[in-house]
This record gives structure tokens, C-alpha cells and sequence, in this order.
């Protein structure tokens, strides 16, 4: 099982262009994917299938901006592309046939996983509650993780990004139950969250904030429009560092991001960030005048130290 990230850099790319597709493919291109994915790859994509909800709703990624992120991925003739999402709110198949991501998987001609069943390897957990949990074998087969998901607020881990889409979207459903709370996850949600971060290294992290999700996440708030808004980074604390900011937060505001930026498992310093596109104000400022119809920059005129200004 491979433990270290295919770049060790930190670099968050910001896009906001007319269209999602647009904006993921700009957002890619300034990450320097060809040092990223190789030829004769394996690669795997999890997009945020959480639940049988449309994705005008932000629930879900959009079938059409998975489609582009797929043929991108083509384009650098990996060996193989896996879609591999385990839904934690529905059954993955159903998910797959309601919001017609079947039709794409099908004409793009690439893989799908059900990561909720098996064949299994184990994995051990620097946690306690459950202190190892089954996981698919893909695993051990797969030289790039990409995580892409929605924008949310999340009424357990206030924020659902890049980092928690791998780590609640990975455990089997057929093992911790629907909606996955069986054997403890959700006992120390943000503690599992840091485990599992910790085993699985997350190459490319996308978060799509074009349909952003508010209040009560990750599959009953509101979605707010923000047209084609997409934070990707190579680091998935930085990545999600950057898109915690969009919705109001310093690193120490979500406790799993601060628990890894503790642990060094990637960087949440925007200043020992590589940060591309779109500035950082403006991004946010963007999102807070969508959401609250008010403009309000974390990082308003400069951008702010970790522990911002107390």
C-alpha cells in the first residue's frame, strides 16, 4: 500500500470559470498533472456519491463535470481508471443508476467499484474506535487517488471536502452498516477521519464549490450557486485548508484538518502554499456574497497566519 503522495508540495489552484468543466480542467492543468499521473497508471477516481439526491442539490458531484475529469485522466493513457465510491446514505448502485453516472461510466468505458463490498484486504488504524477496518483490495492496486467532491457544511465534521470524502466513502457499507455507524465510525467522527487520511494518501484532491452546500450537510442543507468555483491541490490538507476558508473557517475550526496539520500529514499554512489562480480573497468573498448575500474575506487584505488575529 503506497504511503506518500505522488507530489509532496503543496499547491491549491482556485478557478472560476462560466462552467464547472471548464473550471476543472483550468484548475488541473496548473497542478502540473504530468508529474502526477503517468503512463500505465492505475488510477482511481471517488467522487461524493452520498446519497440519491441530484446534484443541483450539491449533494452529489455532477455526472457531466465527472465525465470531463474522466476523459482528462484518459488523456495521460493511464492502464486503467476506476470509478470506486462506497455510499454511505444509499445503496452505490442506485445512486449510480438515479443520478446517471451508469450512462457516463458506461460510455467512457472505465471501471466501477462498489467500495461497500468486497474482496477485502485490512487495514490497521492509528485509532481506537474501530481500530482497523476492512477496505477494498483496489487499494494495494492503484498508483493515484483522486478525491472529488462538493463544498459542504457537515452537522458532524463541519466541513465535508476532499479529506473526509475518501475517508467515510472508502469503509465497506456491507461491514459498518448504512449510513456506515455500526462499528464506531461516528463515535469519534473527526479522529477516524485523521486515521484514515493517515493510511490513504490522497494524490489529487477537486472540490467543487459550483453547487456549495450550507446548514445541514452533507444531504439535507441548501444548495447555493456559485458558477464554476473549483479549489484542486496536490495536498489534501492544504486543499481543504483553502476551502475551509471559503465557508468562514482557520484550520483550528475544523479539528480534523488542525489534528493532521498537527501530525504533519500536509501543510495548512496558505504561505507554504504554492497558491494558483483566482487570489484568495477574491474567492472568498465570492462564496460569502453567494451565501449571505454579503461580502466577508477571511483573509480580507492579507491573507492570515494560522491562528489568524487573536
Amino acid at each position: 500500500m503506497r504511503r506518500k503522495r505522488k507530489i509532496e508540495e503543496a499547491v491549491v489552484a482556485i478557478v472560476k470559470e462560466k462552467k464547472e468543466e471548464e473550471s476543472i480542467v483550468k484548475a488541473l492543468e496548473l497542478l502540473d498533472m504530468d508529474k502526477i499521473i503517468k503512463e500505465g497508471d492505475v488510477v482511481a477516481i471517488t467522487p461524493n456519491w452520498v446519497k440519491s439526491k441530484p446534484a443541483y442539490t450539491a449533494t452529489v458531484v455532477g455526472p457531466e463535470t465527472l465525465r470531463t475529469l474522466i476523459r482528462y485522466v484518459k488523456n495521460k493513457n493511464p492502464k486503467k481508471i476506476y470509478i470506486a465510491v462506497g455510499s454511505g446514505g444509499d445503496p452505490t448502485p442506485k445512486v449510480l443508476s438515479d443520478v446517471g453516472y451508469d450512462k457516463i461510466i458506461k460510455e467512457e468505458k472505465v471501471t466501477f467499484v462498489d467500495l461497500n463490498y468486497g474482496p477485502y484486504v485490512n487495514l490497521k488504524l492509528d485509532h481506537t474506535n474501530p481500530c482497523e477496518t476492512k477496505i477494498h483490495e483496489i487499494i494495494d492496486e492503484i498508483d493515484v487517488l483522486i478525491s472529488f467532491t462538493q463544498l459542504k457544511q457537515h452537522e458532524e465534521a463541519t466541513m465535508s471536502a476532499g479529506i473526509k470524502n475518501i475517508a467515510l466513502g472508502w469503509p465497506p457499507a456491507e461491514i459498518h452498516g448504512f449510513p456506515k455507524k455500526n462499528l464506531g465510525i461516528h463515535n469519534d467522527l473527526h479522529g477516524f477521519i485523521v486515521a484514515m487520511a493517515k493510511e490513504i494518501p490522497i494524490d489529487i484532491t477537486i472540490v467543487s464549490a459550483d453547487k456549495t452546500m450550507i446548514g445541514t450537510g452533507p444531504s439535507d442543507g441548501k444548495a447555493v450557486d456559485i458558477q464554476g468555483l473549483i479549489i484542486a491541490g496536490t495536498d489534501p490538507v492544504a486543499t481543504d485548508t483553502i476551502c475551509a476558508r471559503m465557508l468562514g473557517f482557520l484550520p483550528q475550526g475544523i479539528h480534523y484538518l488542525y489534528q493532521l496539520y498537527n501530525e504533519n500529514i500536509g501543510v495548512a499554512e496558505p504561505e507554504k502554499m504554492i497558491l494558483k489562480g483566482i487570489p484568495l480573497e477574491e474567492a472568498e468573498t465570492i462564496v460569502s456574497k453567494a451565501v449571505y448575500n454579503y461580502e466577508i474575506a477571511v483573509d480580507k487584505n492579507k491573507i492570515k497566519k494560522l491562528h489568524g488575529n487573536q
